[in-house]
């Protein structure tokens, strides 16, 4: 174990002196240092409640006979900071988030981390870190919040942002957009549907680097803080077995992960996310993957954003561990992907029913699915020849062809819509909001939530090389590559152009002739960089295209 060079030789003495400062005793230093990243913050619900699962973790890994040093890691809020220009740092908080991680474990040599996150971007960052620095290490999920109430109805976030949009359609009062805000978020936790912190802790529960039913719990009840106990238990003997992320982020977890984003349906921001920690990992992972894998899973959960139920009512259905079971009883996983607590899934699931409880609605049986085949689709064509993602739960109409309504940000998009001045049939283009252009690629949450709000969702397209939250559903592609700003098809795209969006042929095109382009991209220049200085410009610098995940440590030959 890395640390206990501490204990070897006279010149080691001053490392150990400031470790006696911080608690240690003579005993303690042959004990494994294990590092506590915790994202605690009052700056979102989601974090709220890190602190305490903290202190609970390392209770138990001091019971478990391992030293825990606890350190800080950052958060920043998608939903405080959506249709702002602060949600160009979201993505890059990822990347923060995991070079802090990688930075503190490695300059302290410890043995083993417990990675605690909340918001979106924690997991992914915690996952990228561990994936780098291989040492034993689990994640915990600090939980989902509960749902808001208002009128018989549940609430998420999502509908506060669907108000606006009805508001402005003048389909509510003032009154009643006021009442949805002040119902929506009741406590702490991470927003309520299968958006994208949700979808994260399940893929992860899934690749078997956080603990059966973890990523579905609500971060108010009593069996959050007992997971993250256990959690801190099952650390401890990893450390001393030495099981290793190298050991459990293989290709099969990561095809295990895909097919449980796609069974529940999760959030476009998993390819984005996945394809990053497998970059980190070093397996191979491309869109194309997630396309075949999409190909031959249904999609099993009635979740909002698209659907009826939210977290906590999957998580009394059964959970992840409810869906993997009836993945892997029809073929759909690799049950001998490994875990962290030296199970295999297979093991892991044996005890799991083989079927969820017939009174409820939430999982379907895998013969009766929602949908026959994932809903999480890769496009390509003319106006994407590197890829686009599209989620199609909820939607009516797959195919749609309109004239273009060209937006060169997602201020003048939003601002058109709340104006009333997208019309059915309209193919909304967003762009320069790609990982360069932006930078940072923000979700276009407030303009794709001002559609549905507006009852234009089955009506109107939308494209960006930008991307969208889990809460969004609709007629919407996202992360198109390449991006506008580095010259990708997307910036020749021209008011009134024709564009077809075909989920079932996966396509995606803009009708001008192969000439008209030629003429359109030599005239075409790169505009200015919005940032000169500062994170987002360094970021901007570093980043890849988001079909390889929008990773900024490519190797030096560039490839992944």
């Amino acid at each position: 174990m890395r640390s206990h060079i501490i204990t070897r030789g006279v010149e080691r003495t001053p490392n150990r002196a400031m470790l006696r400062a911080v608690g240690f005793s003579d005993e303690d230093f042959n004990k494994p240092i294990i590092g506590v990243a915790n994202g605690y913050s009052t700056i979102t619900p989601c974090n709220v409640g890190l602190g305490e699962l903290a202190d609970e973790a390392m209770e138990a890994l001091r019971d478990a006979g391992t030293m825990p040093q606890v350190f800080g890691t950052i958060t920043v809020s998608d939903g405080i900071s959506m249709g702002t220009e602060g949600m160009k740092y979201s993505l890059v908080s990822r990347e923060i988030i995991a070079d802090s991680i990688e930075a503190v474990c490695n300059a302290q040599s410890f043995d083993g981390l417990l990675a605690l996150g909340g918001c979106d971007k924690n997991m992914p960052g915690a996952m990228i870190a561990i994936a780098r620095l291989n040492i034993p290490s689990i994640f915990v999920y600090g939980g989902t919040i509960k749902p808001g109430h208002l009128n018989g109805r549940d609430l998420t976030i999502v509908s506060a942002f669907e108000a606006v949009g009805q508001y402005s359609a003048k389909k509510i009062t003032e009154q009643e957009l006021l009442e949805v805000e002040r119902h929506a978020c009741p406590g702490a936790g991470s927003c309520g549907g299968m958006y994208t912190a949700n979808t994260m802790s399940s893929a992860i529960e899934a690749m078997g680097l956080s603990l059966m039913y973890s990523s579905t719990m609500a971060a108010e009840d009593d069996e959050k803080a007992e997971s993250t106990a256990e959690s801190a238990r099952i650390l401890a003997n990893a450390v001393r077995q030495q099981i290793l992320p190298s050991h459990i982020l293989t290709r099969k977890a990561f095809e295990n992960a895909i097919t449980v984003v796609n069974a529940i349906g999760g959030s476009t921001n998993a390819v984005l996310h996945l394809l990053a920690i497998a970059h980190a990992a070093g397996v191979p992972l491309s869109l194309d993957d997630f396309e075949t894998i999409r190909a031959r899973t249904p999609v099993l959960c009635d979740l909002k954003p698209s659907g009826r139920f939210v977290t906590t009512e999957f998580h009394r259905a059964g959970g992840v561990p409810q869906v993997m079971k009836m993945l892997l009883n029809h073929g759909l996983l690799h049950g001998d992907a490994r875990t962290i607590t030296g199970q295999t899934i297979s093991e892991m699931l044996a005890r799991v029913r083989d079927m969820p409880p017939s009174d409820q609605e939430v999982i379907r049986p895998l013969d009766q699915p929602l949908y026959p085949t994932g809903h999480l689709v890769i496009l390509k064509g003319n106006l994407a020849p590197e890829g686009a993602v599209a989620k199609i739960t909820g939607v009516k109409k797959h195919r749609i062809t309109g004239p273009a309504r060209v937006f060169n940000s997602e201020e003048s998009c939003l601002k058109a819509i709340l104006e009333g001045a997208i019309r059915e049939g309209d193919v909304i283009v967003i762009r320069y909001e790609g990982p360069k252009g932006g930078p940072g690629m923000r979700e276009m949450l407030a303009p794709t939530s001002a559609i549905i709000g507006a009852g234009l969702g089955d009506s109107v397209g939308l494209i960006t090389d930008g991307r969208f939250s889990g809460g969004t559903y609709g007629m919407v592609v996202g992360h198109v590559a390449p991006e506008a700003a580095v010259g990708g098809p997307i910036a020749l795209v021209e008011e009134g152009d024709e564009i077809t969006i075909d989920a079932d042929q996966r396509a995606l095109h803009l009708n001008v002739s192969a000439e008209v382009l030629e003429r359109r991209n030599a005239s075409w220049r790169a505009p200015k960089p919005r940032y000169t200085s500062g994170v987002l410009a360094k970021y901007a610098r570093l980043v890849s295209s988001s079909s390889l995940g929008a990773v900024t440590d490519l190797h030096l030959d560039g490839s992944t």
